[in-house]
Parts: C-alpha cells; sequence; structure tokens
C-alpha cells in the first residue's frame, strides 16, 4: 500500500489506500443515431498529454463514479489522489473484480484526508503537492472550487462532474449543451461552477451526465424497481408512464471522463454524457425486470395530484420528458457507449442487487396508498 502523509492544521491527516477493476466489459450498442442540431468547433485548448503519466487528484473518489475512475486512471498508470474526509474506507474491494486487481489497486491509489470546505487547508495541502489534473465529481458550491484553482497556478485540466439537471426546462428536447439552463434549478452550484471556470484562465472540461446507473449507485435508480420486482409487487408509475427518460451507466461514464483526460478537443468544452437511446418510464420497468430475470411486471398508472405522500418521494424520476443528445460527444470525443439499457441494467443487477446489497431497504409506503385507492376505484 502506498502512502502519503500530510500536515493538517486542525487534526493530523495521513493516508492512502486503494483498489482496482478489470477492463470494463460489455456488448456494444447498435442503435440509430440521433439527429444532429449543432456543429460543434473545439476552442483553442492548453496542450496536455493524455498518454504521459499525470500526477491527478479526485475530490472524492470512495463511491459509485469515483471507484470505477480512479480504477481506470490507475491502470493506465496515472499517479492518482483521493481527497476525502477518511469517512469511507479508500480501498474496497468491487464485486466482480479479483484479489489480484484489487490488491494491485490498493498498492497504488494515495489518499489525502481533508475537509474540502475547510479551504485554508486545501490551499496548502494542494499547493505542498502541486497536481497536474483535478476530477472534481463531488464538488457542488463555487466557492467550494476557487481554493483548489488558487492552489494550483500551473494545473493543465480540471475536469468536472456537472450534470444535466442544469438545462432549463424545453417544449423541445433533446437537451444540448448549447440550449437555455436554469439559475433556479437545484443545481445551481453546479451551474456557478462552470460559470467560475470560464471565467478563470483554467484549461477546464464540464460533463454533464443524465441519470446515472450501475453497481453501487447509490441512488435509487434501478434500485427502486428491482425491489418491487423481487417482491413480486406491481409498478406504480405516475401519469401515462410515457413520459421519455434517459440512463447512463457508470462504466461508460468514466470511460467519458477518461476520453477528455489530455485531450485538446475537449479544452473548455461541456459534454452531456448518458446512454444512446432514451426509454419511457413504463420502458424502463419492464427493462428491469428482463434485467433481473422477473415476469413482466404489472404498472399502476396514477396521477400524482391526487396524493399527498408528505416529504416521501413515490417515484425515483423527476415526472416528465428529460434527456439529453451525446451526439457532441460521439462526434468530438469518439464516445461509444458500450451497454445498451438491459445489458447495462443486468450488469447492475449481477453485481449488485442480485447478490444481495443495496443501498436503501425497500419502502413500500407511497405505493400502498397508491394502490388502495386504485383498488378502490376498480371495485
Amino acid at each position: 500500500m502506498a502512502t502519503m502523509v500530510v500536515v493538517h492544521h486542525k487534526q493530523p491527516s495521513s493516508t492512502i489506500f486503494s483498489s482496482s477493476l478489470s477492463d470494463f466489459n460489455g456488448a456494444r450498442l447498435t442503435a440509430s443515431v440521433q439527429y444532429k442540431r449543432k456543429v460543434w468547433q473545439s476552442k483553442s485548448a492548453l496542450s496536455v498529454t493524455a498518454s504521459s503519466e499525470k500526477k491527478i487528484l479526485i475530490m472524492g473518489g470512495t463511491r459509485f463514479i469515483g471507484l470505477f475512475l480512479s480504477r481506470l486512471l490507475v491502470k493506465e498508470g496515472h499517479k492518482v489522489t483521493l481527497f476525502t474526509r477518511g469517512k469511507a474506507p479508500i480501498a474496497q474491494q468491487l464485486p466482480g473484480e479479483s484479489d489480484t486487481e484489487f490488491s494491485d489497486y490498493a498498492s497504488k491509489i494515495l489518499h489525502l484526508k481533508g475537509d474540502r470546505k475547510d479551504f485554508e487547508f486545501v490551499k496548502s495541502s494542494l499547493s505542498a503537492e502541486g497536481f497536474d489534473v483535478v476530477y472534481d465529481i463531488n464538488g457542488r458550491e463555487a466557492d467550494e472550487v476557487e481554493p483548489i484553482l488558487d492552489a494550483l497556478p500551473n494545473l493543465e485540466q480540471y475536469i468536472y462532474c456537472s450534470s444535466a439537471g442544469v438545462y432549463l426546462k424545453t417544449d423541445c428536447p433533446p437537451h444540448y449543451e448549447v440550449d437555455a439552463v436554469d439559475p433556479k434549478s437545484r443545481h445551481k452550484g453546479k451551474l456557478e461552477t462552470e460559470s467560475l471556470l470560464q471565467s478563470r484562465d483554467v484549461n477546464w472540461t464540464s460533463i454533464r451526465p443524465v441519470y446515472i446507473y450501475g453497481p453501487l449507485n447509490y441512488n435509487p435508480v434501478e434500485e427502486w424497481f428491482f425491489h418491487r420486482l423481487k417482491a413480486g409487487r406491481p409498478i406504480p408509475i405516475p401519469n401515462s408512464g410515457i413520459q421519455i427518460t434517459q440512463l447512463g451507466h457508470v462504466k461508460d461514464l468514466a470511460t467519458a471522463f477518461i476520453k477528455v483526460l489530455g485531450n485538446e478537443k475537449a479544452s473548455k468544452e461541456i459534454f452531456n454524457i448518458s446512454g444512446e437511446k432514451y426509454v419511457t418510464f413504463d420502458g424502463l420497468a419492464k427493462a428491469c425486470a428482463k434485467a433481473g430475470g422477473f415476469p413482466e411486471p404489472e404498472i399502476i398508472h396514477y396521477n400524482p395530484k391526487e396524493f399527498d405522500f408528505g416529504k416521501k418521494k413515490p417515484f425515483p424520476f423527476r415526472d416528465q420528458h428529460f434527456f439529453a443528445s451525446v451526439d457532441k460527444a460521439k462526434s468530438v470525443l469518439g464516445l461509444k457507449p458500450e451497454f445498451d439499457l438491459v445489458e447495462g441494467l443486468t450488469d447492475s443487477y449481477n453485481l449488485d442487487f442480485g447478490r444481495g446489497t443495496f443501498r436503501k431497504e425497500a419502502d413500500f409506503s407511497t405505493d400502498d396508498i397508491i394502490l388502495g385507492k386504485s383498488l378502490v376505484l376498480q371495485s
């Protein structure tokens, strides 16, 4: 195990741990390509050589996206440090990962312990280390990013995980990178961070995922459906069920993050990242059933306005059409998602829920409210 010791002015911080993963496998998707609305031209770029070894800092990195991204970076030969508060193990073996792969990763990954909201510590510790590239996958507010930029004046690239949730709701989907954004979005902190990066003399790239899924997902996306399918329960879906959405596999997202590293075409650019095809809510329920080997589910549609669920969320997706074009990433980065939806859901099920692991216990309380009223109406 590699180690790095950092002195915190409030508490001693030290450590380094690690993890690893084999090549991400999945069948190639042969979907029809969505039409293009815009022609993208990359802006002037700072020179970064992706093939050379880089000293890389990942802000976060101990769950979901970071677990897969850090392994790819280590496998490519980069010196990778995770900046975390140290509450989660830095080295944790992933499902499907061999002991050899895990041991190799654990021997190479580094850990810098601290709180990113402690701006003085961030400045002093990062300036002392002098990183080439920063992957910021857990930044939510612009004021959390500014100290990092101040600490690393010679930074070659700042790669930011934003969100497609920044887009203004539109009557003409899909969302493109040039579309209007919503300053009142719950992701406005990410939008403000993108503005900060644009205003600074730094080579940056911003990734805007739509819904992310895959093994170890901490958001109840596919897990919500799997719980109901396993229990043999109907799937309650709001309104018509033909609302169109989009999911992208976490391993494809990690690959996209690798593709922008040192890529001059990605300099000062924003990319939507997700799966190539879209899916309806009803279609997603059926796809989850197919992935887990369950019978086709009974789907119950309901009008959310007829119920009071209090603070509980009865459905894991926003009740609207929400999807984005990935044409730019395909054209500029040469990105080709490895997983189609059913294959990706199968990967998630086999490596996570199907093994009896999940992030949240099943809660069918809102389902029972919906189903209770539906039964009354039917009778």
